[in-house]
């Protein structure tokens, strides 16, 4: 009897130790990716490089009386397409029929016109990437995790790359392997350099959504602890917004300028279901120093009626259509459209493709 009395128990915890182990990751919250100094230290000094650089580059100018667009004697402004994923670029395929295709009265891209940039999670394994985004992986690219600061992090070690490789590139536009364009590339390039759509400053907006209100706001806000934004970020002052934007090389070179509120942003949070710092960082950084600069909507259509623990809807095969594709588009105005949209599973890329041509990439 006092035999059997050990021997159950001693079972029971032998066999509840290994499920344990499997549910526990379920179970309880992952563990923060916490940014090392050295991880810290290399960044700022990627950042130091391309401040420096942009020194001594001849100045591309930002106001509109001096790019002359169209002029022989000026190099075409580019756009830097920023690829931050932790999975293989599953609509590979559409975003080379984007850069290559013929579209728009049958005119080819222009491969001067573009650079692409991709920030890749070296924790995953990728499959091989070809044609335009070969060799397109930045080196510096360390882990990214969900409701940390590693996603502020590598959004800023793509923005110091794009300077840093080109004094062309114009206008910086971060993308998730899970967006697809909606217009061609030649529409989407236009649009940028549409001279009506400059500010009173004569000089063409950043496109990055900068918001005043969510019903978790205050939450978000002491996400890392009571006060702890102040005094560098009053609440007032605290902006949510997607964390997807087209940003010009001005403010570009802020956010990678930006010391002072980066030291908040990337202190850990202890409320991790309201954290969300890429969502945060940006719009408040560009809101706290040029708010006329910023058109405060991004480009990037996101449907979020139906979100799930903090991401939005998921468009599958069976909800892809024409109509689809022309209701995405639509902006609340009628001056703008949106150039890209998200979030669509891996196996709609296929009903994509058959769409591409005849709708997507038909302005």
């Amino acid at each position: 009897m006092f035999k059997s009395s050990i021997l159950i128990p001693s079972l029971t915890l032998l066999i509840s130790i290994p499920i344990l182990f499997l549910l526990a990751p379920k179970i309880l919250p992952p563990r923060q990716i916490t940014i090392s100094l050295p991880e810290e230290l290399e960044d700022l000094s990627l950042f130091h490089k391309a401040i420096t650089a942009e020194t001594t580059f001849s100045k591309y100018p930002s106001h509109i009386n001096k790019l002359r667009l169209g002029s022989a004697t000026v190099r075409p402004p580019k756009i830097a397409f920023m690829f931050l994923t932790n999975s293989d670029i599953q609509f590979a395929l559409i975003w080379e029929s984007f850069f290559n295709g013929t579209h728009n009265n049958n005119k080819v891209v222009d491969p001067h016109l573009y650079n692409i940039y991709i920030h890749a999670d070296p924790t995953v394994k990728y499959s091989s990437l070809i044609g335009v985004f070969k060799d397109k992986f930045i080196p510096s690219a360390k882990r990214t995790q969900r409701s940390s600061p590693t996603l502020i992090s590598a959004a800023r070690r793509l923005l110091a790359h794009a300077l840093l490789d080109d004094p062309s590139n114009y206008y910086f536009a971060l993308v998730s392997q899970h967006c697809i364009p909606l217009h061609s590339f030649h529409y989407f390039y236009n649009s940028l350099f549409d001279t009506r759509k400059m500010s009173e400053k004569m000089e063409f907006p950043s496109y990055i959504e900068i918001l005043n209100e969510s019903d978790s706001l205050f939450d978000r806000y002491n996400a890392r602890g009571e006060g702890i934004m102040l005094p560098e970020v009053k609440f007032e002052e605290f902006k949510v917004g997607s964390q997807f934007f087209v940003l010009t090389r001005k403010h570009s070179l802020m956010v990678i300028k930006d010391v002072k509120l980066w030291r908040k942003f990337r202190k850990r949070c202890i409320n991790v279901e309201s954290c969300y710092p890429e969502e945060h960082y940006f719009p408040t950084l560009l809101s706290m120093e040029d708010p006329n600069g910023c058109t405060k909507y991004t480009l990037t259509r996101v449907n979020w009626t139906d979100s799930v623990d903090g991401h939005p809807h998921t468009y599958h095969p069976n909800e892809v259509s024409e109509q689809l594709i022309y209701d995405l588009r639509e902006f609340n105005s009628s001056y703008y459209d949106y150039m890209f949209a998200r979030k669509f599973s891996p196996d709609c890329l296929n009903p994509l493709m058959e769409l591409a041509d005849s709708v997507i990439f038909k302005d």
